[in-house]
């Protein structure tokens, strides 16, 4: 049974960073692009970021560029979100799924779509 278990969330002051862990079990993660998603309270799930089977090509929506940066191990089966200079709004439940053989653009990076969710993680960004 395909499963994606994320980690690393946690309660952070504005500013400070976290970093996000994806590992997937009963497949091959390296087989396919992993999007990390997001859901704050009473707002629709969206994509943050995607990375392609390789690792060397990623996409990140316009909110997070220059501060996510999304990466993978496929030794480890495992896909990463190095997230910094956290703000309030980032705070959200963060999901990695399944986004299919190759990543959208990154004007369509919120829009994205995604199988075999996680649990998700709760990330709160809060003096």
């Amino acid at each position: 049974q395909p499963q994606l278990v994320e980690s690393g969330g946690g309660l952070v002051q504005p500013g400070g960073s976290l970093r996000l862990s994806c590992v997937a079990s009963g497949f091959t993660l390296g087989y396919y692009a992993i999007g990390w998603f997001r859901q704050a309270p009473g707002n629709e799930r969206e994509g943050v970021s995607c990375i392609r089977t390789s690792g060397g090509s990623t996409n990140y929506g316009d909110s997070v560029k220059g501060r996510f940066t999304i990466s993978r191990d496929n030794a480890k089966n495992t896909v990463y979100l190095q997230m910094n200079s956290l703000k309030p709004e980032d705070t959200a439940v963060y999901y990695c799924a399944v986004a299919g053989i190759d990543c959208p653009p990154d004007s369509l990076v919120t829009r994205m779509r995604g199988d075999y969710w996680g649990q998700g993680t709760q990330v709160t960004v809060s003096s």
